[in-house]
């Protein structure tokens, strides 16, 4: 992990940071990413993810040596075996994920010093819509809700405008937010 260094600000290397936005901002199609996970289901409500390799940057990324491996299931109450969070709660992650990395980036982009930075997320979700009980109850979240608290020598309307940003240029805040086209197909093995 960098250091909280002049080079490494947040622990991130600004240089690079820069040198980024500037190859992006030269010929955008470096901007076009495709990430790929890989799920297999277990047993009953469990199944394993393996997220590996993606392509971005003009070309097909393999730097991850060992592939990342994410457990899916469902508390027992609600069936399963406990052995990893159930899918929302990964969507709570994903977000959060998102905002942190947003955040960080562009305080160290402003010259704003983050000591510390925690994010507390709660989602509510009625199961009458998974379940099909209701079509006039959504299966998904109803509502979402992000508390952040942030360690910072910053002024509080810095600090603001900053997490509004972050915000704004969030891609899983963006996902949750507003609709995606999703494309799906049933091939039988």
């Amino acid at each position: 992990m960098m250091e909280h260094t002049e080079k490494a600000p947040n622990g991130v290397d600004l240089e690079a940071l820069i040198g980024t936005v500037a190859a992006v901002k030269a010929a955008p199609s470096l901007a076009r990413f495709r990430f790929r996970v890989h799920n297999r289901w277990v047993a009953g409500a469990h199944s394993k993810t393996t997220i590996q390799g993606f392509y971005g940057t003009g070309k097909e990324d393999a730097s991850r040596k060992n592939p990342f491996v994410l457990e899916g299931d469902e508390p027992p109450v609600l069936l399963g075996g406990d052995a990893g969070p159930n899918a929302v709660e990964a969507v709570l992650h994903a977000l959060a994920s998102c905002l942190v990395v947003g955040f960080v980036y562009n305080a160290t982009v402003r010259g704003i010093g983050v000591d510390s930075m925690e994010l507390d997320l709660e989602g509510d979700l009625d199961l009458q819509g998974f379940l099909g009980l209701s079509k006039n109850v959504r299966p998904g979240y109803e509502g979402i809700r992000v508390i952040c608290r942030v360690k910072s020598s910053a002024t509080d309307e810095a600090l603001q405008d900053l997490w509004a940003y972050s915000q704004e240029i969030s891609p899983v805040m963006d996902i949750v937010r507003n609709p995606v086209p999703v494309f799906s197909e049933l091939k039988k093995a």
